[in-house]
């Protein structure tokens, strides 16, 4: 019997929806909770994909456990907790090459990928889908440079270190973009309060005039 699971890395507990997974199994949850917990351990912080096997018979298992999903790894690497939710307006976080090819070689064995560069390009995908700049540009436009060819030395040479000095160049440029993106943001909620006042105001005159209306014409109904 195979079960899979969903958990954080080092930090599962019990719980009603675990109870109903491995319940009709009839193995012991808190035995399975110390394993998982021992060999996902340096996934701390993360969701991680576990797989139980189980034997029903002799109610032994064992545990196959995949690396955590793209974005969670990605989000670890740049130290983010979550992405933009506002991709076109909001970027989250600026990533160096080097970075997304780390994370590109740690999710490969479990990618369909051929290779490394196809790895990155799944990297790059999911930086879009999260609002991460990388190399101070959209990830949509970092994609079609690695389709032409751009980061190929780097990725041949399995470049994952990122240098202090480019990574200041990276925050510096990220501070700014993201300052930037407040002032907008601030702009379009102030716009935003100022147009819904508006019609509140226009709402509670309307009723006011009908009745000056009618005072000046009786006629009217």
């Amino acid at each position: 019997m195979q079960i899979k699971i969903l958990v954080e890395g080092g930090a599962m507990k019990p719980g009603p929806a675990l109870s109903q997974k491995l319940g009709p199994a009839g193995i012991n949850i808190n035995e399975v909770i110390k394993k998982v917990n021992e060999v996902t351990k340096d996934f701390k912080g993360l969701k991680v994909p576990v797989e139980l096997d189980v034997d029903l018979g002799t109610k032994e298992f064992e545990i196959k456990v995949s690396s955590p999903p793209m974005s969670e790894l990605m989000k670890r690497e740049l130290g983010i907790e979550k992405g933009s939710g506002m991709q076109n307006k909001m970027q989250v976080a600026n990533a160096s090459i080097e970075q997304i090819i780390s994370v590109a070689k740690t999710k490969l064995p479990n990618l369909l990928a051929n290779d490394l560069k196809a790895a990155v390009k799944s990297v790059v995908g999911t930086c879009v889908s999260l609002g991460v700049l990388i190399e101070n540009k959209l990830a949509v436009e970092v994609a079609k440079e690695v389709e032409e060819g751009k980061y190929d030395k780097e990725i041949q040479e399995e470049k994952t270190e990122t240098s202090e000095e480019k990574k200041k160049e990276l925050d510096e440029y990220f501070s700014k973009t993201n300052a930037e993106q407040q002032k907008i943001l601030k702009q379009e909620t102030a716009e935003k309060e100022a147009e819904a006042e508006k019609k509140a105001e226009d709402a509670t005159e309307k009723p006011e005039e009908k009745k000056e209306e009618k005072k000046a014409d009786p006629k009217k109904k």
